[in-house]
């Protein structure tokens, strides 16, 4: 099974943006090592605790310092963007860095009503229009705008020999449509809300339209993982995860929280249901019971039929998210 990365450069309570940044380009030639197939980087705004804002330009630096790994986004925002201008974004980097590149789009408005105005210079564009804006941004890419399009002779440059692999990433079946009428791979947020994936992978499947980018549906998952040596560890790592969720749930500071803060929380029962809730889209423990659990997620073809797995960790101690990922790949190819 491939095991992948889905980087949101998170930001730990007392670091700065600059040292999560250098901690994502760190992991990235890190994981790279350990035989990961992509790393996907993410596309927040307005918030102080992610430090990917724009993931084209944090793409290009990761594919800069690597050189085997697949790099891109999971991912932009297209909604928010022209489509004309994603397509060249990508195409240049396609040329930069062939055979190495995904654009991941993402139908979500980018933050709060204020954050999505300021995206779009004030201009109001309907979330209905991201299917459309798929199809176009295909069109731009092929250079194959129809002649009875307004758009016609218009086409992304540069005009490198390939493009980059094209999947939406999505949380319903609204969203696999979206993925499967446009001919491009599908990612589900499992880590996100992992309660509609048997529906939207189904429909995704079953309503798939092979395009000149793909011509086979193709799903990748992406969850929660927090590894360690033993459980007990693994638990008390993804314990600034889960105070973490909490508080952007809550739309509270979204900074990673340090352990001290954690030894001094204070949490009401709903709060500890809350958490409780939350671990449905992690996998925490060690070695043998988070390789147990993806396998089982690779198994489970009604609900993923996919050989890849995203695997995302949101926990204080950069050395120990990187100790975690080790774990898992060491595991993986010992008993794969």
């Amino acid at each position: 099974m491939k095991l992948s990365v889905l980087d949101q450069s998170p930001i730990s309570k007392g670091r700065t943006a600059e040292e999560a940044l250098n901690y994502t380009l760190e992991l990235a030639k890190y994981t790279e090592k350990l035989d990961y197939y992509r790393y996907w980087v993410a596309e927040h705004h307005n918030t102080n605790g992610l430090a990917s804002s724009s993931p084209e330009v944090l793409i290009s630096r990761i594919a800069s310092v690597t050189s085997s790994i697949r790099v891109g986004s999971g991912g932009v925002l297209l909604p928010q963007y022209s489509p004309l201008k994603v397509a060249e974004n990508f195409k240049l980097l396609e040329a930069l860095f062939p055979r190495r590149i995904d654009l991941g789009l993402g139908r979500s408005p980018g933050g709060g009503k204020k954050t999505r105005a300021a995206l779009n210079d004030g201009y109001e564009k309907p979330l209905s229009s991201f299917s459309r804006q798929v199809k176009e941004l295909q069109q731009f890419l092929q250079s194959s705008i129809p002649k009875d399009h307004s758009y016609y002779g218009v086409s992304a440059k540069p005009a490198a020999d390939g493009n980059p692999e094209l999947w939406v990433l999505a949380l319903t079946e609204r969203g696999a449509r979206h993925a499967a009428l446009n001919g491009t791979g599908f990612t589900f947020g499992h880590f996100i809300n992992p309660d509609y994936a048997t529906a939207s992978i189904r429909t995704y499947r079953n309503k798939f339209k092979p395009s000149e980018l793909r011509k086979e549906p193709s799903v990748n998952a992406c969850v929660f993982v927090v590894c360690a040596e033993t459980k007990e560890k693994a638990e008390k790592l993804a314990l600034s995860q889960d105070m973490w969720l909490l508080q952007v749930e809550k739309g509270l500071d979204t900074r990673v929280p340090s352990p001290d803060e954690l030894k001094d929380a204070e949490m009401s029962e709903e709060e500890l249901e809350r958490i409780k809730h939350n671990r449905r889209r992690c996998i925490i423990g060690d070695p043998e019971f988070v390789y147990k659990e993806l396998k089982k997620l690779k198994k489970l073809s009604d609900l993923y039929g996919t050989e890849e797995i995203i695997i995302i960790t949101n926990i204080y101690d950069f050395e120990e998210k990187k100790n975690s990922y080790k774990l898992i790949a060491e595991y993986f190819k010992q008993n794969d």
